[in-house]
């Protein structure tokens, strides 16, 4: 920006009183440029707010003012706006930013209209963050709905708002936003928590002794791959409802995900102890012996029940 220098002489032709209205506009507009130099960004801006009506009432002569006054408001706007998102102000940013945004394309200023409206979407991101940081869910939800009505492919915006849902215990609402994360690029973690999710339920289910529920909940949770636990509870809440047929192939289907896990032992005891309810002592006696080859993935009393029936089973 630079200062302008008006010579009263060359406006004799458009009166004196034009004369001195062009002096004073320009006075106004140096004193914006002068504010601006020296840091004071609000004072510019008011100047050349000020400057900027002067100049369009005086019309040709102050035009070149006008235009000037026009491509610096946005900018200056911007900066304030770009100020408080800095300080976390966010309201007071974002309502910057907008406001910068219609300035700006009112008087043409596309770049800075674009630059800002790209800012939006992060301020936002930024604010709703800060909200699920500080732990007022509420409002982070809010937030997130906020940034996904700007991008509704922010992948990040529905993973984080699945986050915030599922610590208000919404458990539908948490599942939806994490669903939308997958289909926009963030599949591994959004899956993980959906997962994490539906086997709480289902645990909570089965301490709960609604077996059918907890079965249901287990078995939906695999949806994103075959997980042993919720092979377990799917095969634990079978057989306490009596399920014998069910629970072993649950039971069977954890031992094929992960044949080494630390409590193998017991699941295969689990299987035999369901074959002998059932009279099938062969098949019980085959996996009595598959426990006790198991030692230390089998608790020392389920070891030695499987010791006594391996000696009486015939």
């Amino acid at each position: 920006m630079k200062k302008l220098i008006i010579f009263v002489a060359s406006m004799l032709c458009a009166g004196f009183v034009n004369a001195q209205d062009l002096a004073s506009v320009t006075e106004i507009y140096n004193s914006g440029i002068t504010a601006n130099e020296a840091g004071n960004v609000e004072l510019a801006l008011q100047n050349f707010k000020e400057a900027l009506v002067m100049a369009e009432a005086l019309g040709e002569p102050a035009a070149d003012i006008a235009q000037n006054c026009k491509n610096s408001i946005p900018i200056l706007m911007f900066s304030l706006a770009k100020k408080a998102v800095n300080e976390a102000d966010y309201e007071k940013g974002l309502a910057g930013l907008k406001e910068t945004i219609e300035v700006a394309n009112k008087y043409g200023v596309d770049d800075v209209a674009e630059e800002a409206k790209g800012l939006v979407p992060q301020v936002l991101m930024q604010k709703a963050n800060g909200l699920f940081n500080d732990k007022d869910f509420n409002g982070a939800v809010e937030a997130y709905k906020a940034v996904l009505a700007e991008d509704a492919t922010n992948g990040m915006a529905s993973l984080r708002l699945g986050a915030a849902y599922k610590a208000l215990g919404d458990k539908e609402s948490a599942i939806a936003a994490f669903r939308e994360a997958i289909a926009n690029g963030q599949e591994k973690q959004a899956a993980k928590q959906i997962v994490t999710i539906l086997q709480q339920e289902a645990t909570a289910n089965l301490k709960a002794k609604k077996y059918d529920e907890a079965i249901a909940s287990a078995l939906a949770s695999n949806e994103f791959g075959d997980n042993a636990k919720a092979y377990q509870i799917a095969g634990t809440a079978a057989s306490n409802a009596g399920k014998l047929k069910e629970s072993i192939e649950y039971f069977q289907k954890f031992i094929e995900v992960d044949p080494n896990a630390k409590n193998s032992g017991d699941i295969l005891f689990s299987i035999a102890v369901n074959y002998q309810k059932m009279k099938d002592l062969a098949k019980a006696k085959e996996y009595y012996q598959k426990a006790v080859a198991t030692p230390g993935k089998i608790k020392p009393d389920n070891m030695k029940v499987a010791q006594q029936m391996l000696a009486t089973l015939k």
